[in-house]
């Protein structure tokens, strides 16, 4: 078995689960409705009772608070489905014995977990494309037109983003066979790159920076440096190496 026999199964598996669906429907979503949240926020304010007197203090909404609003829904909520989907792509495959079944067909490991990584990546690039899309046709009938290319460029980092944290739980799914602790040690994971990633003058050498610069390019600032692109794909590189190492001298 190869190397795109098991990203077909495994891209088949996805879609058999309904991971791929959920990714759709729930990012698509969110690429829809995010311009429309920032257009009526004032008009949301005057539901809620004595929220009359603030509507009048918040100003309109323009077109940066729509692609904000974009890029906060579909980065949360990514993250927590990328850590969902990710967490027992190797645990329970290991834990129910399909992993040793698999393997003596035979096939590669390093394939195999290849494939896993490459299957959940495809997953989310699809449905952050899709979202992209909807988001740009919603947000220029609400707005006005958005740069072509910048608008690529984010959704681009976003991808990267979703899938640092899909390596980071693959390799936790690796290490153990229940994936409980792999979501856990993914949560914990998750907290400390973002506190470091707050951290003044320091944080633009984590993930969280490709979000910053993300928002930097929409709003036509220019960013000086791309230390958190390149630590963000050391990251899946060596949580991908340190899987497949671990996951060679494994026992199945």
């Amino acid at each position: 078995m190869n190397f795109m026999t098991a990203l077909n199964k495994e891209f088949l598996e996805q879609r058999r689960t309904r991971k791929f669906l959920i990714a759709l429907v729930v990012l698509v979503l969110f690429g829809m409705t995010s311009p429309l949240m920032a257009k009526m926020i004032p008009q949301i304010m005057t539901l809620v009772p004595g929220g009359e007197a603030f509507a009048g203090l918040i100003p309109d909404p323009t077109i940066n608070d729509a692609v904000a609003q974009y890029i906060k829904n579909v980065t949360q909520f990514g993250v927590l489905l990328a850590l969902v989907f990710s967490m027992g792509a190797m645990a329970v495959e290991k834990d129910k014995g399909t992993a040793a079944m698999i393997l003596s067909k035979p096939m590669p490991r390093g394939s195999f977990l290849l494939a896993k990584f490459a299957s959940l990546a495809l997953t989310f690039i699809i449905a952050v494309v899709i979202a992209g899309v909807a988001a740009y046709y919603y947000t220029y009938f609400l707005f006005g037109e958005l740069n072509i290319l910048n608008w690529l460029t984010l959704n681009g980092l976003i991808i990267l983003y979703l899938l640092v944290y899909v390596a980071i739980t693959l390799l936790y799914s690796t290490l153990t066979r229940t994936q409980y602790v792999a979501i856990g040690l993914s949560f914990g994971t998750l907290i400390v790159l973002g506190i470091l990633g707050g951290l003044p003058g320091f944080g633009s050498n984590f993930p969280d920076a490709l979000i910053s610069d993300a928002s930097m390019i929409m709003s036509g600032t220019p960013v000086t440096h791309w230390t958190g692109l390149w630590v963000s794909l050391g990251i899946i590189i060596l949580s991908l190496g340190a899987a497949w190492l671990a996951f060679r001298k494994q026992e199945l």
